[in-house]
């Protein structure tokens, strides 16, 4: 249940816990329950006292027992500190709910530490009026993300119904995240699934790793072309873990050409990125319930790396 206090932003939860969830965490709960909050977020309105379970505060690893209620306030979106900025958009689809845009290369989707201008972000402020508060913050829009040097499809709401939605869809695995990416070696099987639990790195905090105590992920590759000491592959997400596309391949020992991070310091076809390309995204429009595909064609770098090799240019 769902209930509405005098300011219209704020929100109140009120659950009761089912039988089947009983052992579970309360933060891991709260986020499938809640619908948009990032566990994170959500974890800090449990420390700060905004989730009470039968009355009382607890922490975010209480392990929660069938029967249990619990009330959750999520405060009114903070102002964001990021201003509006005429950047132009390579917008593909918008309506009143959503906007599908061709991100580039280099350019950052969410304002953080370093980077609070040139942001997708930053031009969806200047070109929406409206966009839809996550995570705490007023009108970001943002339900999903790519890396900053990743390019391609990626779409930003206009208003609680379309977060809702698409945060939906996402839990369910029902978004169609197709990448096209440029990989090193050659593939054994034209095609394959990687499934390989993700999680963060235990000594280099800002990377991410295969790891036996990380969260399912799953990747299907499919191999489209074949070069000398290279593999053109077609990746689609069966879940969204940070860099999932990029730790799964380098997993299995055919990193990213261009990848600084995971792909080591070999030749990098003058590529000054991880050659990854967000080439298809599908969902249901959170409206009309109609299903939308989009695509965006590969960006000048690695089409012009694909074209020298399918040349043989490349030694």
């Amino acid at each position: 249940m769902e209930s509405q206090g005098l300011n219209q932003e704020r929100r109140v939860l009120e659950l009761v816990v089912e039988e089947k969830a009983a052992g579970g965490r309360l933060d891991r709960y709260l986020t499938e329950k809640a619908a948009g909050p990032s566990r994170s977020y959500l974890s800090k309105l449990i420390d700060g006292g905004l989730v009470l379970v039968n009355g009382r505060q607890v922490k975010a690893g209480y392990s929660i027992r069938a029967g249990d209620k619990i009330r959750v306030e999520i405060p009114p979106p903070q102002p964001l500190e990021v201003l509006p900025e005429s950047i132009p958009l390579d917008i593909l689809y918008e309506d009143q709910d959503i906007i599908v845009i061709n991100k580039p290369p280099g350019m950052v989707v969410h304002p953080a530490a370093g980077n609070y201008q040139g942001t997708l972000v930053n031009a969806l402020l200047a070109h929406c009026r409206d966009l839809s508060g996550i995570g705490g913050k007023l009108r970001p829009g943002i339900v999903h993300r790519l890396d900053k040097d990743t390019s391609g499809v990626l779409v930003a709401v206009k208003n609680d119904l379309a977060h809702k939605s698409l945060a939906a869809q996402l839990k369910e695995r029902s978004v169609e995240r197709w990448y096209l990416a440029l990989a090193k070696g050659s593939f054994t099987a034209d095609e394959g699934v990687i499934d390989a639990p993700i999680g963060r790195h235990p000594v280099r905090r800002k990377q991410m790793t295969v790891t036996e105590n990380g969260r399912p992920a799953r990747t299907w590759y499919y191999v489209r072309e074949r070069f000398d000491g290279y593999t053109l592959v077609e990746c689609r997400l069966e879940t969204g873990r940070t860099h999932q596309v990029r730790v799964h391949l380098a997993y299995i020992r055919h990193p990213l050409v261009g990848d600084q991070v995971y792909g080591g310091r070999q030749d990098h076809l003058g590529m000054t990125r991880q050659a990854l390309h967000a080439y298809h995204l599908g969902f249901r429009h959170p409206r009309t319930g109609e299903f939308l595909s989009f695509s965006a064609p590969l960006p000048a770098d690695m089409a012009e790396v694909l074209e020298r090799l399918r040349r043989g240019a490349v030694r």
